[in-house]
């Protein structure tokens, strides 16, 4: 029986997050070399492309939205991790680390992913639709927590500089932790039929969904493989310092670059269900990662600040607030039309470049 049941999981699927965990652990100590973190490297990419594949099957099992949801939280709850132990090792030289990594994941999705799934999906389909129904109140959330969290601490004046008192943290805090929940409860209970895919079930949801101990060995290998991301992300992190170090760039650049790869797995995803004409299915993953990130990293970092008595910097300077504006007012132009074209794509990808290229020359 359980051979029976482990036909139904690839081996392949279970070896590599299982090679990727080895070789994160002989290549976590000391200074690795050239070929350690060519192999480290290889094995983030597999491991993207397993999580991608699990996340699926998972998916396919439970059912939207309960599906793209699964890889949203558990890419955030690793990410988070990762900041919160950061900041604990650091100490007051991270007070803007959870401020840049949710800025950047912010644009990353806003811009990169949703960008990169419109022109993906347009190019192969032309005219890309969705529910206005589904994307609208996620935009709203996202807009509403963005600004709660990156650009009023700026504009208070209990306090000199981008940063909250503790009674304006904990509110912050507390605020994006209930409206996330509200959210959530909205997209899998009573409103869940704004977030399936218009136009009815696909061939692939058809199909008869994997066994309950596949998606339990799913679920395992999945988290196993986005540690092995998160993990070797930071492997590779000091060899991507010395590279932007080297070309004279800011060190942010360093924080994007570690974003962007933590976030392969969902945009993977996104863009995997972008070409099979799901655009719901992308939206939900790409606006479900950003709020999660906000929603979640927030309320965290915000308790570590607290009882670490640690700094944390949270309002955005100028530029980086008009760029936010703009990316926000953009997604509200082309998530509120229920219809989309390769030029919603590239105006995205546009923006994203921009934010990319300022970065490194700001």
């Amino acid at each position: 029986m359980n051979r029976k049941l482990l036909a139904a999981v690839p081996r392949w699927s279970i070896a590599v997050p299982m090679v990727a965990c080895g070789i994160l652990v002989a290549s976590s100590g000391g200074s690795p070399g050239w070929v350690p973190l060519a192999c480290a490297g290889a094995a983030l990419f597999a491991s993207v492309v397993v999580a991608v594949h699990h996340a699926e099957v998972i998916a396919h099992r439970v059912g939207e939205p309960f599906g793209t949801l699964v890889l949203a939280l558990a890419v955030t709850i690793i990410e988070l991790s990762l900041i919160v132990s950061m900041m604990r090792s650091a100490g007051s030289g991270t007070s803007s680390l959870a401020r840049d990594t949710v800025y950047a994941t912010v644009m990353i999705i806003c811009n990169g992913v949703v960008g990169l799934c419109l022109l993906a999906g347009s190019l192969r389909h032309h005219v890309l639709a969705f529910r206005i129904e589904g994307t609208t109140p996620a935009l709203a959330v996202l807009a509403t927590l963005t600004t709660l969290t990156l650009v009023l601490p700026m504009l208070t004046t209990s306090t000199s500089g981008p940063t909250f008192t503790t009674a304006q943290l904990i509110f912050a805090g507390v605020v994006s932790l209930v409206l996330y929940a509200i959210f959530i409860c909205v997209q899998t209970g009573r409103h869940r039929d704004f977030f399936l895919p218009e136009g009815g079930a696909s061939e692939a949801d058809h199909a008869a969904p994997p066994p309950v101990f596949a998606a339990w060995l799913g679920l395992v290998l999945l988290l196993i493989s986005l540690v092995a991301v998160v993990g070797l992300a930071k492997v590779l992190a000091p060899s991507i310092e010395t590279v932007v170090g080297a070309a004279g760039m800011p060190h942010g650049v360093v924080g994007i670059v570690i974003a962007m790869i933590v976030l392969m797995p969902e945009t993977w995803a996104a863009v995997r269900a972008a070409l099979r004409n799901r655009m719901q299915i992308s939206f939900n993953l790409a606006l479900g990662s950003a709020l999660a990130t906000i929603g979640l990293t927030i309320p965290a970092v915000a308790v570590t600040s607290i009882i670490l008595g640690l700094p944390l910097a949270l309002g955005l300077p100028p530029k980086e607030v008009a760029l936010l504006a703009l990316s926000l007012l953009l997604s509200a132009m082309t998530l509120s039309g229920g219809r989309a074209t390769v030029l919603q794509g590239a105006v995205h990808l546009v923006v994203f470049a921009v934010f990319l290229f300022l970065s490194m020359v700001p």
